[in-house]
């Protein structure tokens, strides 16, 4: 983006010059079109009046990652040629269960100011907000001319809804439906597509349960000639998938179901030839219940792969290490802990392009697993794989040594999510605190901007932060630090620092009240498990009135303490949907 103060700057000592910003309406918003990025757009409204006017009338797409951070009535008016819409809403500790049923974030106060706002509305993207049918079916009666809709982390609807959606929007491009609460009644959602569409090109089911109408599936595949994504749950088994990989050769992005049935030879023979004249195959995930025999279906398929998601795959180390021998383009691997360090050693062997690596547990609450993954497969992949620059990686064990070796071999992590599944784990073989392995990465990565901390962590950790984090954007802490001082430091010592959650730590009233001069510049503050008292919430909220200031109460919990709190920035005050446990200061 360009230096904008430069540009005023210039501009104003110029006199008697024609402004730079002195363009005609039509070439201007020509220009802002062409920029991709919401924060460039957003940069570029504040140059001047007529680069406001000219971003407000020619933005088509908006991005909003708090849905209380702002009303929908405030959006329609800000910008009215919106076509695209992007909207989170509960706190990522959502995940986790740690925000309560009915919390809030309904779509259906959105849908019915977009629906006299932006009529032409085309594609809407939620993450973690609570959809019912109604709203569902309100969306496809309202929209005409609706083509994608994408729900990541929602709840609150059935296979009714989408029915609903299946029914009545006649132009749909886009369904994505992924690790959704919904309540899966039937498949006969699929059966209501009318005979007649064909501009479908990307469709995921693969989390829902229900057994699905094969024989409308399979005719939806075969009219849709554009259909680049397809993603199948579990109850498709192979002989269905080759059917219906026949009919779509051209896919891109492909969800396999289960992967488990006994094939006769000329099935497999079938399966086989199938895959391999899915030539622009980038993107393979699914591969329930894998058998090792019928892995190797997917050779042909493999050369063109840059991700490979095997999160559902409890795949051993040697089935692993054959199936990357033939996929020399990856740069995506998402695998299950089930690998062991053997397996990661075949990344390290095999994937020298790869970018970024999540290594997921298969039994996370079993305490006496035997087998996982430890620092020495870590270190192993960092030796192979030198542009790895995002990493989510469970393990049960972990020194500061190794975690200094994989920071020294791949100093351009962005994000770096080390996850001790044991809490407060200290370094295993000299039995020291996990200190030195965080101060490693922020002194190595200067381009870090999410981290995640966990194992035994005092302070020290968090000065290390402070001093070194200038790019952070986002830190999770989890059953970490010693007192206030380390929150403290965070706060005070990253400046790019946008969300920042917290859980189980004992930060207090003071840690809180340290960040005054940081919150306004912040997405969000989540504190569950602290030591944060009520009457500290409510000095925060007198102190910075521009902050929504939350706090979640549990039952029969002492009323003086702040069990959980949710702080952030809004331009819309506080909101009036809030439920009676959430007590708004």
């Amino acid at each position: 983006m360009m230096n904008l103060k430069k540009l005023k700057d210039s501009s104003n000592s110029e006199s008697g010059h024609i402004s730079v910003f002195s363009f005609p309406d039509e070439v201007l918003e020509k220009v802002l079109s062409l920029l991709a990025s919401h924060k460039d757009r957003s940069s570029a409204s504040l140059v001047c009046r007529d680069w406001y006017q000219a971003e407000r009338w020619s933005r088509t797409r908006v991005y909003i990652g708090n849905c209380y951070a702002v009303t929908p009535e405030i959006v329609a008016r800000r910008f009215p040629k919106i076509r695209s819409v992007t909207l989170k809403g509960k706190p990522r500790f959502s995940d986790f269960n740690l925000v309560p049923e009915n919390w809030g974030a309904d779509i259906h106060p959105w849908l019915a100011c977009f629906a006299n706002a932006y009529p032409f509305l085309e594609e809407l993207r939620l993450k973690r907000m609570s959809v019912s049918d109604e709203s569902l079916e309100f969306l496809a009666m309202s929209f005409p001319n609706f083509k994608r809709l994408s729900m990541l982390s929602c709840d609150g609807f059935s296979t009714d809804g989408l029915a609903a959606i299946a029914t009545h929007c006649k132009n749909l491009v886009e369904l994505d439906i992924h690790e959704n609460g919904i309540d899966d009644r039937s498949g006969c959602w699929m059966s209501c597509f009318p005979e007649n569409l064909t501009s479908l090109e990307a469709l995921n089911f693969a989390h829902l349960n229900s057994e699905v109408n094969f024989s409308a599936l399979e005719r939806l595949v075969a009219r849709c000639k554009s259909l680049k994504v397809l993603k199948v749950n579990k109850n498709i088994n192979l002989e269905q998938l080759q059917r219906l990989l026949v009919l779509s050769p051209q896919l891109k992005e492909l969800g396999t179901g289960s992967f488990s049935q006994e094939l006769h030879p000329c099935q497999y023979a079938a399966l086989e030839s199938a895959f391999s004249h899915c030539r622009n195959l980038n993107t393979l995930s699914g591969l329930c219940e894998a058998n090792a025999v019928y892995l190797q279906v997917l050779y042909p398929a493999c050369t063109s792969l840059t991700f490979l998601n095997l999160s559902d795959a409890t795949l051993q180390s040697d089935e692993l290490a054959k199936l990357l021998a033939h996929c020399p383009n990856l740069r995506r691997l998402w695998v299950l802990d089930t690998v062991e360090d053997k397996g990661l050693e075949a990344v390290g062997s095999s994937c020298p392009l790869l970018e970024e690596l999540r290594v997921f547990p298969a039994n996370p609450f079993d305490p006496d697993i035997v087998h996982g993954v430890t620092e020495s497969g870590f270190v192993a992949v960092s030796y192979g794989c030198p542009r790895l620059c995002y990493v989510l990686y469970f393990c049960r064990q972990m020194t500061n040594a190794a975690v200094a070796t994989i920071v020294q071999n791949c100093p351009g992590f962005t994000h770096f999510r080390l996850c001790i599944m044991n809490p407060h784990q200290p370094d295993y073989l000299t039995n020291e605190p996990m200190d030195e392995s965080f101060g490693a990465v922020v002194k190595t990565c200067t381009k870090l901007r999410r981290l995640a901390l966990s194992g035994l962590l005092t302070d020290l950790t968090f000065e290390y932060i402070g001093k070194y984090a200038k790019n952070l954007e986002t830190l999770s802490v989890a059953f970490a630090g010693d007192s206030d001082w380390g929150m403290q430091c965070v706060l005070g010592g990253c400046p790019r620092l946008r969300r920042l959650e917290i859980r189980d730590s004992p930060f207090g009233n003071a840690a809180l009240l340290s960040g005054l001069d940081k919150y306004e510049s912040m997405r969000s503050l989540w504190m569950s498990a602290c030591n944060v008292t009520v009457n500290a919430c409510r000095l925060l909220a007198r102190e910075m009135p521009r902050l929504n200031v939350e706090v979640i109460k549990e039952e029969e919990n002492d009323d003086s303490q702040a069990d959980k709190v949710y702080v952030y920035r809004s331009v819309a005050g506080p909101r009036k949907d809030a439920p009676p446990f959430v007590l708004t200061l």
